[in-house]
């Protein structure tokens, strides 16, 4: 991708699919002085930067990028949670995780790779043969993993397709998520999809653990004023049993 301002600020103009004339509304600026700073004929203050990156949900890490381009500062970094500012995120992570027992919850960041996990989640994941710091993206293409337990593999993998796409769009384009979303349509080649697509209200996806099959669906929540770069990609699953057999299960395991 080009380093130049002008040339960026289109690149996430046109992700965004938003006109010169919307984006100058939005942003109380003029279309012709859109034009100017995509050319190249005029250069943006750093607050102009900053308000064009929030009017165009440019992620924190490109809007640096933004910055960097117009010959500014940083104006986001990200924080390790054993920094003393982060420790009411760290305390309300671990809150949210503990609550959610006996069910399972983790957290995510943006390329799935498990960064925390409750009781139960760490003792689901060593049943798949997968542990904290794992990527469940290349889990569920490892044939030896997530392929091998998942009985809707197929649905899944079709879901996780179309997730991971949109995902990449919103970030204006991640090579990763990109191969990996393409490896899953590879895999799953021309399969049809399951006739019963889309008539049910939720999809989950089900487990089989030796002679038991757990099935789960799952809720993904964010921090909605993230200005720290890692913590805005962040993601909270909460899994929660989506059968009378698989909420009897874990409930018998107690409060974790």
């Amino acid at each position: 991708m080009t380093t130049q301002f002008g040339d960026l600020l289109k690149h996430w103009r046109e992700a965004r699919n938003v006109s010169q004339l919307d984006l100058g509304l939005e942003a109380n600026v003029s279309a012709r002085h859109i034009s100017f700073l995509e050319t190249g004929r005029a250069r943006p203050s750093r607050a102009m930067v900053l308000n064009l990156g929030s009017v165009l949900e440019v992620p924190r890490g490109a809007r640096n990028t933004l910055l960097h381009a117009a010959g500014f500062a940083p104006g986001y970094r990200a924080r390790d949670l054993d920094e003393a500012e982060m420790a009411p995120i760290a305390a309300a992570l671990d809150w949210m995780l503990t609550r959610h027992l006996p069910y399972p919850a983790m957290v995510l960041d943006r390329r799935w790779t498990i960064l925390r996990a409750n009781t139960t989640a760490r003792m689901l994941l060593a049943q798949l043969g997968l542990a904290e710091n794992a990527n469940l993206i290349e889990a569920l293409l490892d044939t030896h993993l997530l392929p091998a337990v998942i009985e809707n593999w197929e649905e899944m993998a079709r879901h996780f397709v179309h997730r991971l796409r949109a995902q990449s769009a919103h970030m204006g384009g991640d090579d990763w998520l990109d191969g990996m979303a393409a490896q899953l349509a590879a895999r799953l080649g021309d399969t049809a999809p399951d006739p019963a697509a889309g008539t049910q209200a939720i999809i989950a996806t089900r487990y089989r653990l030796g002679e038991t099959t757990l099935s789960f669906f799952s809720t993904l929540s964010q921090f909605s004023t993230a200005e720290d770069i890692a913590l805005a990609d962040w993601q909270i699953e909460h899994l929660f049993p989506a059968d009378e057999t698989t909420r009897a299960m874990l409930e018998g395991l107690g409060g974790g």
